[in-house]
């Protein structure tokens, strides 16, 4: 009974050793795992970019200024001299907030009169929004108290007027049924299309490929665009029920947003026939897309909060996500109603992303052959 006993052990052993990637991840994803979570997950609100339109270019003022930017809550992303370049910045999703410093700022105060500041928030990600609004009262309120400091009147030399964009509400939906949609389409092509080739090479079919005329890249972009198409309609599905189930927000070109669409599919599909084709098993595979794919589009693609509040690795990484490419466009088109010409440079991208991803592929599989 032992001597049947341990020859299974050692079979499965054996059997476990034969599969090197497999291996490698028996003891890396953990790690993996436990590094994307602790340099993913932060909740910290630090750094966020602000602009400031200074109308009074006073000493007063520059004074105001320097609270904000000598915080670690805020660092400043620039003068502007204008609304319409503060404007552009926040459509760009450059800055998280505006403060804009009326011309009789420093005049009002020193006359003992009241004075107004107005301050814009990007409601995009209410959550940070509702903290960027706590920060500014915060440093308002020591300001405040600064220059009534040696006076008998206790009330606020100046006031703020809050306004918040895109979101006015703050409804979360407007936030999460976009990011939902992204973040699906990130893994559910991938999980599909990483079983292609690699049950193939299981079952032994994929040896009709390598007998076949068939070029390497007809082999590859077949076994894609069904995957591609198939993928599609579930976009449409996804769309369909944030904007009408949910009620979330949609301002922008339904036609635009479903072009990009089909090329983030392209990359996704092909980022899983990319995993297909480097693994020897589907269980492999299937946990290579998951790592690849679950964690970073929901941790580094910007969907819990902005990558420009992350830190530089994560931003790094951030950059090798097409998930955030994508869900720039996708809240710029359901928040924003952004123009064609703001989404080209995340176009760009996403088609470099999928440029890159199906020569890879293509590359591997010849060699497979």
């Amino acid at each position: 009974m032992l001597t049947r006993f341990f020859g299974i052990v050692k079979k499965e052993f054996s059997e476990l050793i034969k599969d090197r990637l497999y291996l490698t991840f028996v003891f890396f994803v953990p790690l993996i795992v436990l590094f994307m979570l602790g340099y993913g997950l932060n909740f910290d609100v630090k750094g966020l970019p602000v602009s400031f339109l200074d109308y009074d270019r006073s000493k007063l003022s520059r004074e105001y200024i320097n609270s904000f930017v000598n915080s670690e809550y805020f660092k400043l992303y620039a003068l502007v001299d204008n609304y319409e370049e503060a404007f552009h910045l926040m459509y760009l999703g450059l800055i998280r907030a505006i403060i804009v410093i009326p011309q009789d700022f420093s005049q009002k105060l020193y006359k003992g009169e009241r004075a107004e500041v107005q301050i814009l928030v990007d409601g995009t990600y209410p959550s940070r929004a509702e903290v960027v609004k706590g920060y500014l009262t915060a440093i308002n309120a020591l300001f405040n108290q600064k220059l009534r400091e040696g006076k008998d009147d206790m009330r606020p030399p100046f006031e703020i007027e809050t306004r918040v964009w895109y979101n006015p509400g703050l409804e979360s939906k407007n936030f999460i049924m976009p990011g939902m949609l992204v973040t699906t389409l990130c893994f559910y092509p991938v999980i599909l299309a990483c079983l292609l080739v690699v049950r193939e090479k299981e079952l032994g079919s994929i040896l009709n490929y390598y007998a076949s005329p068939a070029k390497r890249w007809e082999v590859i972009l077949g076994k894609a665009i069904p995957y591609v198409f198939v993928s599609f309609l579930t976009y449409l599905l996804l769309f369909l029920i944030t904007v009408f189930v949910f009620k979330a927000k949609f301002i922008g070109n339904f036609l635009v947003l479903s072009l990009a669409g089909i090329l983030y599919l392209f990359c996704t599909v092909g980022l899983g026939l990319f995993i297909s084709t480097i693994t020897k098993t589907q269980i492999t595979a299937m946990l290579l897309a998951f790592v690849t794919t679950v964690i970073p589009s929901f941790l580094y693609s910007g969907f819990l909060y902005p990558v420009s509040s992350m830190e530089f690795s994560g931003r790094l990484i951030s950059r090798i996500i097409p998930a955030t490419y994508f869900l720039d466009i996708v809240r710029g088109m359901y928040l924003k109603g952004l123009p064609i010409s703001y989404l080209l440079p995340n176009l760009f991208s996403l088609f470099i992303y999928a440029l890159i991803v199906y020569t890879a592929t293509i590359l591997n599989f010849r060699k497979r052959m």
